[in-house]
């Protein structure tokens, strides 16, 4: 879509528009553009979509340890390229995220300079300038941690210009900031709408880009005002996160909001996720897959995560083995959030069938992708009505995903909590989010009679150090936060990246023998990703490459 005169496209020639500032100077015109920053969300939008734009950020995991591709070696080879590390400044992936992330950066300009350009803009369309505000503070905020100071900076005053390209080197921070400062002093409490930004919600995302910038204290005050608030609390089950039941609750402050209404070639439902089905419908295409890493992480001891010892074992798995020949599931103790995230063989799968293991993989046993379904992302049987089929059949699923939920502010003002030496208050939130789990009720038997497997939890009672506390508040994020779209960024910005991927690959060769040769090693300049080139060249050389590449 174009509106006044804007390009989705970033760093593209603009062309002269159809379309009036000045007509469009009204509460019909500012909401037309509003939705349409909103829109950008899923990363679906003229200038790029689908898979690679998605706005859930799946495919982030598979460069972490929490993911494999899934699917065949083949299938996808550029997403495979990103898995093994073999990047490049073309990968057609990173160039359609940039472009989304800008086409929706770009649309909340076109409202803000909209409202500004008004007469009495900024007080007649107040509500409005802040959520476009927000909106635009969310996509710079997504462009910094993946691009760092090499992506740039578009405001309202230069995203019209014919030389739309900025030039890049400075960090977005101030700006981000700045935007989610005015949200939450400008936003309400609740909107009429459901899924549009409020002040909690902005605080959230405030604190959350402090905490990045290593603003502890600051980070620490702005989610706390978001605990005391009062409007937010764990839902009473966790598994509801994931389902219709959690849809609008208690637990969610941000999140695309996802629709599967209109059918086929309609431009709803979670586009971006359509390959990563597999299992009892012969849905496609068997992507988005968890590692064997990360179900050794839901390993417990006295009901505690092995903070450094979890890999020494391996959670019992059926690699390599046929849907009909005899195997033996996993007997020791594992956290039950195990089983709403990770597709086990012999435990009942979103209330489908039990997972009979290899008829439900699509991985061949030479492809590096394992045993393991992905949970998070599919729908549960009965709930088909959340689903909407595309134009070759497949799945868009109608389930909200969250840029951020109350779990994750509870354990991001944790981690401020420890890193500003709080130890006491840290381990209040890491065991608000642990006696959720505890009281959720785990994955059950096919005929509801008895546990799926060997659930045990339980809380800490104290941390012994703040070396200890930082350990249990970054597992707890794996836990709790596993497949949603945060694992690199949280190893990127505790700066244990390399380290954490070259232990991972050792760990998963025992699983997958071919993993290790095809892994071209991480380094530092993994950190962040590669401008992508089409942008460079697009942008006659304003924009300057990440020197690491």
């Amino acid at each position: 879509m174009s509106v006044l005169a804007c390009s989705d496209e970033f760093s593209e020639t603009i062309e002269i528009g159809t379309l009036n500032p000045d007509a469009l100077a009204n509460p019909d015109g500012v909401n037309f553009l509003l939705t349409a920053a909103y829109s950008s969300l899923d990363g679906v939008t003229n200038a790029s979509g689908g898979w690679e734009a998605t706005g859930d950020n799946w495919w982030m995991d598979v460069i972490a340890d929490d993911a494999h591709k899934g699917s065949n070696d083949g299938d996808q080879q550029t997403l495979f390229r990103l898995e093994v590390y073999d990047w490049t400044t073309g990968l057609s992936y990173l160039g359609s995220k940039w472009r989304a992330l800008y086409a929706g950066a770009n649309r909340a300009n076109a409202v803000i300079a909209l409202i500004l350009g008004a007469e009495n803009g900024e007080v007649l369309f107040q509500n409005q300038l802040a959520e476009a505000r927000f909106l635009r503070g969310h996509y710079n905020f997504q462009l910094q941690i993946m691009w760092g100071q090499y992506a740039t900076y578009i405001s309202e005053q230069n995203y019209l210009d014919t030389e739309f390209a900025q030039p890049n080197g400075t960090p977005l921070w101030a700006n981000i900031d700045a935007d989610f400062l005015f949200a939450t002093q400008n936003l309400p409490d609740d909107q009429s709408d459901f899924g549009r930004a409020t002040t909690w919600a902005a605080q959230a995302y405030w604190g959350k880009s402090k905490l990045y910038q290593g603003d502890f204290a600051a980070a620490l005050q702005a989610f706390q005002g978001v605990i005391t608030g009062g409007k937010y609390s764990l839902l009473p089950e966790y598994g509801d996160n994931f389902r219709v039941a959690g849809e609008g609750g208690s637990e969610n402050i941000f999140a695309i909001e996802f629709s599967p209404i209109g059918g086929a070639f309609a431009p709803n439902g979670n586009q971006g996720g359509v390959l990563n089905y597999q299992g009892p419908n012969g849905w496609c295409c068997g992507f988005y897959q968890p590692t064997q890493d990360l179900v050794n992480a839901f390993q417990t001891s006295g009901g505690l995560p092995l903070l450094d010892t979890y890999n020494d074992t391996d959670v019992a798995n059926d690699a390599g083995i046929v849907s009909g020949d005899a195997f033996t599931p996993h007997t020791g103790t594992l956290d039950p959030r195990v089983d709403y995230t990770a597709g086990r063989r012999g435990i009942l799968y979103n209330n489908w069938d039990i997972n009979p293991g290899k008829d439900w993989i699509r991985a061949g046993f030479s492809d590096i992708s394992g045993p393991y379904l992905g949970r998070k992302n599919v729908y549960w049987a009965g709930e088909d009505s959340q689903v909407g089929a595309g134009g070759w059949g497949e799945q868009r699923s109608g389930i909200n995903y969250h840029f951020i939920r109350y779990a994750d502010v509870l354990l991001m003002a944790a981690e401020a909590a420890v890193e500003t030496n709080d130890l006491s208050t840290a381990l209040g939130y890491v065991n608000q989010v642990r006696q959720r789990a505890i009281n959720s009720t785990p994955i059950k038997t096919m005929d509801g009679s008895a546990d799926a497997a060997n659930y045990e939890i339980g809380l800490y009672t104290t941390f012994a150090s703040q070396d200890e506390a930082r350990k249990a508040v970054r597992m707890e994020r794996r836990l709790e936060l596993a497949m949603e779209g945060h694992r690199l960024f949280d190893l990127r910005r505790w700066n244990i990246l390399v380290d954490t991927m070259t232990e991972y690959v050792e760990n998963e060769k025992r699983t997958i023998p071919n993993f290790g040769p095809k892994f071209a090693g991480a380094a530092n300049k993994h950190n962040l990703f590669p401008v992508p080139v089409g942008a460079i060249d697009q942008s006659s050389g304003t924009l300057q490459q990440n020197p690491e590449w």
